[in-house]
């Protein structure tokens, strides 16, 4: 009996993980606490705090936009099922950070003080913009 060979694959098996590029975590320009701003999309204009913030898809869950509705089943006798609106994701690209002087949108700049803390710059007013609490 002949053995069964896949001549595509033959000799060219991957050494790495098969979705070892899906786990790669990228940095994202805003934080959780952060108050920002949609550019673009449906919610266009609309502002929120950031919930989450999901670096392996570059994604932020920001409160208030990009509501969906899940409808969900009851799971024990006692919850209740229905529909239930929250927030999904948005791209990070699509969000920018608002300046705390004037609320317009801004870039930021890292400043290292003299003591070696870092602080974030808005490049708009010069401000500094302050470090969410968690």
């Amino acid at each position: 009996m002949r053995v069964l060979k896949y001549r595509k694959t033959a000799g060219e098996r991957l050494t790495t993980a098969r979705h070892a590029g899906n786990v790669v975590k990228v940095d994202v320009h805003v934080r959780k606490g952060d108050t920002v701003r949609v550019l673009r999309g449906n919610d266009k204009g609309k502002e929120g705090k950031v919930l989450r913030v999901l670096r392996k898809s570059n994604r932020v869950v920001v409160q208030g936009v990009n509501i969906i509705k899940r409808h969900t089943k009851p799971r024990t006798a006692e919850d209740k099922g229905g529909i239930i609106e929250r927030e999904a994701p948005v791209a990070a690209s699509n969000v920018m950070l608002l300046d705390p002087k004037s609320g317009a949108p801004t870039r930021y700049r890292v400043r290292i003080d003299k003591d070696g803390t870092k602080e974030r710059v808005s490049v708009k007013s010069g401000d500094t913009i302050p470090r969410p609490a968690r």
